[in-house]
């Protein structure tokens, strides 16, 4: 790997990090109803509250690192390469994640909670049938819409190139638009959202990479500090574009500045896990679904000491964000070992006969 990109994979080990955060938050905090501690209820929203501030610096730099790393296929790979490169093997790790959750998820709900009511569940991952694991597949309802979006994101990307700058204005709108105007899919309202950043990535990601290496931090601290205070005004009025943007921004110098002053390592943690973002990804929903539903029930039924009650409380999402990275990259390296990396890329026939036609 050559040095320049090691930041990059830095960042994107940021990045999955904070999935695998925002989602430990979610799916247990919330759904707390019994506190012993005098500070518990506190804790408890101090964390929620912390996963939606991190919102504006989750999936925007994650979705520009995505686009800006894939600008050669768009620019100089034909369209027959591209496809078994970038669009079919996502789409085959999609389809097997997407089933592999569905069951997963099943089978927990079903052991550990089967009082849980799920029937309105708009997650294809919590689907009674084939016919609503496959709308909510479609309509991005997973939580693998990440997947679903680098699919979309790339052919639109490949395809409407020519006209970048008219449609990164119209992408720009639709960014704005979606927040107060939704569709009726939440992932898919997720999709329309974070294109701008893919595309400008994608589209224009060597110049804002230049930009921001060379911009000079003294001259511009001030007024970016300005910048900074309107841009999360607009996002107290659900308006996030402009603090994302400045996000990626923020987010990409910063990580440039650390380069410069402690140069990374390939053997670093960050680096490691950026590397195997996919399959931290793929795997951390459902170990997160098994270790919520497991602690809820002792915790809202007021079974542990008030003490061990608040520990849990304050390191739950470290303790998560520990074992489910290390599970991605075991799973990761058990695939690659015995099944030809079989959990994570398209079976080698299946590739031969797509790259034949």
């Amino acid at each position: 790997m050559k040095q320049k990109q090691l930041w990059i994979n830095q960042i994107k080990g940021l990045c999955i990090c904070l999935v695998v955060v925002y989602h430990s938050v979610i799916t247990f905090y919330p759904h707390l109803t019994f506190f012993q501690h005098p500070w518990a209820e506190t804790l408890a929203k101090c964390w929620i509250y912390f996963n939606l501030y991190l919102a504006p610096f989750r999936m925007p730099v994650f979705f520009f690192i995505s686009g800006y790393l894939i600008r050669r296929y768009i620019d100089e790979v034909s369209w027959k390469d591209s496809i078994d490169k970038r669009i079919w093997s996502i789409f085959y790790v999609l389809a097997l994640w997407g089933v592999l959750q569905w069951i997963g998820l099943s089978h927990l709900n079903d052991w550990l909670a089967p009082e849980r009511d799920l029937s309105n569940a708009s997650n294809a991952a919590y689907a009674n049938d084939w016919a609503g694991f496959l709308h909510g597949m479609l309509t991005a309802s997973t939580s693998l819409w990440y997947l679903y979006a680098m699919v979309v994101y790339f052919m639109l990307c490949k395809w409407l190139s020519r006209w970048k700058a008219p449609l990164m204005v119209v992408l720009l709108v639709c960014s704005v638009v979606i927040n107060y105007l939704p569709l009726p899919w939440w992932g898919l309202n997720s999709v329309v959202r974070n294109m701008i950043y893919y595309s400008m990535g994608a589209w224009y990601g060597p110049a804002v990479m230049a930009w921001v290496k060379n911009v000079s931090l003294r001259r511009y601290a001030l007024p970016f500090a300005v910048a900074c205070v309107a841009a999360f005004g607009l996002w107290m009025f659900n308006m996030p574009l402009p603090l994302c943007m400045l996000s990626i921004v923020g987010i990409m110098r910063l990580f440039q500045e650390m380069e410069l002053r402690f140069p990374p390592s390939e053997n670093s943690v960050l680096n490691i896990v950026g590397t195997n973002t996919i399959a931290i990804y793929t795997t951390h929903r459902i170990l997160i679904e098994g270790f919520s539903l497991a602690m809820l029930k002792p915790l809202n039924a007021g079974a542990l000491p008030a003490g061990v009650e608040l520990a849990i409380l304050l390191l739950y999402p470290f303790v998560t964000l520990f074992i489910c990275t290390l599970f991605g990259l075991l799973v990761r390296k058990i695939s690659t070992a015995l099944f030809g990396d079989l959990f994570f890329t398209p079976p080698a026939k299946l590739q031969q006969t797509a790259t034949a036609r």
